[in-house]
């Protein structure tokens, strides 16, 4: 039988009657467009990560793009985000009519690299384009290096949109991811550390000028008057029915965190010596989204995991393609001196099953059938 690569069961069978018994508080009110457990998980979130404001909306997607359009970045404005990363985030630039243009990553935490950042600002700037705001990826649960980013942020003029949509909860030296940048995202994607059972996303910001404003373009644009739209929009909000289920689960996502840390310590006390295992810098704590290994030179990846799967683990490659190598985004400017720490990752890395409810005898059998697999 195949171990799950994420067991959501395991989570839903621990809290499963109070899911049940949300869910039918909202089947009783019938609000289910902005009822009042959407409000009610906006300040728990807000609470949980330190944030002043926070603003729920459809998914993590939409709330990239309306982060973005409440910054401001369109025509001729470049933003800067990673290459080796989920295409939302470059998507949500282009949907503004805005460029990204793709920076490098440290090999050792797959987060942005800033001095790979200062030479895409100069090379876009060289290019016509006007430097507008930068979004670090949190991938795989760490937090992007924000005091260099933003430094260098600081001394460009620009915006920090952190992309958290893998990382809400992880911890960058004593802050909390969504209380770090000038604003940050979030996806409840079902797969998410945080997840609901459908689409979900939110934004977070200590800006109480830009609360209000995602606040309007998340409902149309809305204004004072119900047909007053003071701006164009869009229509995306988190329904009540996925509010219900989060609260349920951020009430256990402390101990989940926690939990993450004993199953990620266990892969690594074991696997360190046969790949490269993840690497946390001091004054950071993970989430652990995904437990993302490296093979190491003279290592066949696809031969690694074809062995783990007739074991019965399954493993993952996230992401098996950087985005300038992908059609939509091949005419975008890069880091002119390339992206090689982008492309070396996509060749190598490979994530296994990973949830708060691995067990150690799990845990084991995925252990050794890696080592069998070498």
């Amino acid at each position: 039988m195949s171990i799950a690569f994420i067991d959501l069961a395991a989570q839903q069978a621990r809290i499963k009657d109070k899911i049940d018994a949300r869910i039918q508080q909202v089947l009783s009110h019938g609000k289910y467009i902005m009822g009042p457990e959407v409000k009610e998980l906006e300040t728990k979130l807000a609470d949980f990560c330190g944030a002043k404001y926070c603003i729920s909306c459809a998914n993590g997607t939409d709330a990239l793009m309306l982060a973005v359009m409440a910054l401001g970045a369109g025509r001729g404005d470049a933003v800067f985000c990673p290459s080796f990363t989920f295409a939302a985030t470059a998507e949500a630039v282009y949907v503004m009519g805005a460029q990204p243009v793709f920076v490098d990553i440290d090999l050792a935490t797959y987060n942005m690299d800033p001095a790979s950042l200062e030479r895409a600002i100069a090379h876009a700037r060289a290019q016509g384009l006007t430097p507008k705001g930068i979004i670090p990826v949190d991938l795989f649960g760490l937090p992007a290096d924000y005091d260099a980013i933003q430094a260098i942020a600081k001394r460009e003029g620009l915006w920090v949109l952190g992309d958290s949509a893998q990382g809400f909860g992880g911890v960058y030296k004593g802050k909390t991811t969504g209380a770090i940048a000038d604003i940050t995202t979030t996806s409840f994607f079902p797969a998410k550390p945080l997840g609901c059972y459908g689409d979900g996303g939110a934004i977070f910001t200590d800006n109480e000028e830009m609360a209000k404003l995602m606040d309007s373009l998340r409902v149309h644009g809305k204004g004072s008057h119900k047909y007053d739209n003071e701006r164009i929009g869009t229509n995306s909000r988190l329904d009540t029915l996925q509010a219900a289920i989060l609260l349920e689960k951020l009430a256990i996502y402390a101990d989940e965190i926690a939990a993450r840390q004993i199953v990620a310590q266990r892969y690594t006390n074991a696997l360190s010596n046969s790949f490269v295992t993840p690497h946390v810098p001091e004054g950071y704590g993970s989430v652990w989204a995904q437990y993302t290994l490296r093979v190491q030179e003279g290592q066949d990846r696809e031969a690694i995991q074809a062995k783990a799967k007739e074991q019965g683990v399954p493993t993952v490659v996230y992401y098996p393609r950087p985005l300038h190598q992908q059609t939509a985004y091949q005419d975008a400017l890069c880091d002119p001196e390339g992206l090689s720490q982008s492309e070396a990752a996509a060749k190598s890395v490979f994530s296994l099953p990973f949830h708060p409810y691995l067990d150690e005898a799990t845990s084991n059998q995925v252990i050794a059938a890696l080592k069998a697999a070498l």
